[in-house]
């Protein structure tokens, strides 16, 4: 057995420095040293800038202090995502984080208020019971563990995030821990002729770099894993339509909303995600039904505030590659795949790919057994995304544009068609190994986008139907007054995490 010696970052930004950070804090430098090569002169897609829940555990695994995170990026809280004009246009919808009501008797809650909505069509809508849909929709925040056992323990909550700061504050994190950065581009990647491995880096300047595990962290470049090792790529934009999305940042206006707007558009849909010193834009689309200049023309004409920077117009190509670990290279990020970022699990599915390499840690042989079952479960990740994202389109009942007749028009993947027709017949959800998004979050999206199971699960009936109807009618309305004692979340930002000043950051 020959243990890993060296494991070697190929790019920065986000990806590099989130692997960076996991491998220079969980290894610390006793198992391999870690050496990360960037350039200064090549930029980063650094437009990301929505979590999801695992991302405050992250944190936490690192041993960082969230306080300290959330002000020295310029973070803001958040609850979920608000959908506007998906279903119809005129109607929107809201994905939580966290628990929607509580079971009743023994029974799940949200079979309890199908059967009062399918017999005698109870006037609640199931966000009404969801803490973290009505904190959101007052505006309200508090830390959910810190009122475990009041009406919003069930909650949960992610973050807003600038994404250069991210990476930069990441990137003394991982310094700290021992990882080596070095400045080159790379010029040339030499193989080993008797395996095809990854040998060693050839930088501009004429430096080497060598290695014993290799991560692509290149972005859309996979300079590795495709320029090198020539893995292909499953694409996916025969379910997935848009292809490319322009952003922009604007100055803050209003309220610091804790969530994350969607709102669909004649060819896509726009995002806007505020932070605590400026608010991110952008406008996802379809190349087939709209220009460059025109879908850009349309997000300027529906931001607020002054623009902070220019509109860039970034290309992409949903889909994954047929092997994310091949040899001795594993790819990350972009390199390994792109999900639209409707569901914010661009920076999820970093970290989660090298929370799945510590599982199969290899030597330096790269044992492909292990590869094989890290593939597997790296793919099944992508492929459970995908269909939750596809989801979103399929069931819409939008045919006022091109791009939604098509949308709808979308024959979706078995794996969710399967998904759909289960819970069409008793609202039921299939569950599997290690899934990211659970029950709350498919109920959420399918009820919001106007799927109504045809009954409801019969064991309910063994429970008296006034006990339910008592705890619809009582619940709701307590959760909603409870909120209403809540801090705003500007309050509460202000309060425990404001902003640091950009010079106090840049001099951390």
């Amino acid at each position: 057995m020959s243990r890993l010696q060296k494991i070697v970052i190929v790019g920065g930004g986000t990806a590099g420095w989130v692997t960076a950070a996991m491998l220079g804090h969980h290894l610390q430098g006793r198992m391999a040293q870690i050496e990360l090569v960037e350039s200064d002169d090549i930029g980063t897609i650094g437009v990301g800038e929505s979590t999801i829940p695992p991302f405050i555990t992250l944190l936490r695994n690192l041993g960082i202090d969230e306080q300290h995170f959330i002000q020295a990026t310029q973070a803001s809280f958040k609850l979920g995502i608000s959908f506007r004009d998906w279903l119809r246009k005129g109607e929107s919808y809201f994905h939580p984080f966290g628990s929607i009501g509580g079971a009743i008797d023994i029974h799940e809650f949200f079979q309890c208020w199908l059967k009062a909505k399918l017999t005698e069509n109870h006037p609640s809508n199931l966000q009404d019971f969801a803490p973290a849909s009505v904190m959101a929709e007052k505006g309200r925040f508090m830390l959910p563990f810190k009122a475990q056992r009041t009406l919003i323990g069930g909650a949960n909550y992610a973050l807003h995030v600038d994404a250069r700061l991210v990476a930069q504050y990441l990137r003394r994190f991982a310094e700290a821990k021992g990882v080596k950065r070095t400045e080159g581009i790379v010029t040339e990647v030499k193989t080993r002729p008797s395996d095809g491995f990854v040998e060693k880096l050839v930088l501009k300047t004429g430096e080497e770099v060598t290695g014993d595990l290799f991560i692509d962290c290149s972005g859309f470049r996979a300079l590795l894993i495709e320029k090198t090792l020539g893995v292909g790529y499953h694409d996916w934009s025969d379910v997935l339509l848009c292809d490319r999305a322009v952003a922009v940042q604007t100055e803050n206006r209003g309220a610091t909303t804790p969530f994350t707007v969607a709102e669909a558009q004649d060819s896509g849909w726009r995002w806007r995600i505020p932070l605590q010193h400026r608010t991110g834009n952008g406008y996802v689309f379809s190349s087939k039904f709209i220009s460059d200049e025109e879908a850009t023309e349309v997000l300027l004409s529906k931001v607020d505030g002054e623009l902070l920077t220019k509109p860039m117009v970034i290309p992409f190509k949903t889909g994954v590659r047929h092997r994310i670990w091949d040899k001795n290279v594993v790819s990350v990020g972009l390199a390994s795949g792109f999900i639209e970022p409707l569901e914010s699990t661009a920076i999820h599915l970093v970290y989660r790919a090298i929370d799945m390499l510590f599982r199969y840690m290899p030597d330096q042989d790269c044992a492909p057994a292990l590869a094989a079952e890290y593939n597997r479960r790296m793919t099944a990740d992508y492929e459970e995304i995908r269909d939750f994202i596809v989801l979103h389109y399929c069931v819409t009942e939008r045919e006022d544009t091109p791009f939604w007749r098509a949308a709808k028009a979308i024959t979706p993947p078995a794996s969710l068609t399967e998904r759909i027709e289960l819970y069409r017949e008793s609202g039921l959800m299939r569950e599997g190994l290690d899934e990211l998004f659970r029950n709350p979050s498919w109920q959420s999206v399918l009820d919001g986008m106007g799927v109504t199971p045809k009954r409801y699960d019969q064991l309910v009936d063994r429970m008296p139907f006034e006990v339910i109807r008592r705890t619809l009618d009582e619940a709701g309305p307590r959760l909603a007054a409870f909120v209403d004692t809540l801090p705003t979340h500007d309050e509460f930002l202000r309060e425990h995490c404001p902003a640091e000043p950009p010079g106090v950051i840049a001099a951390q």
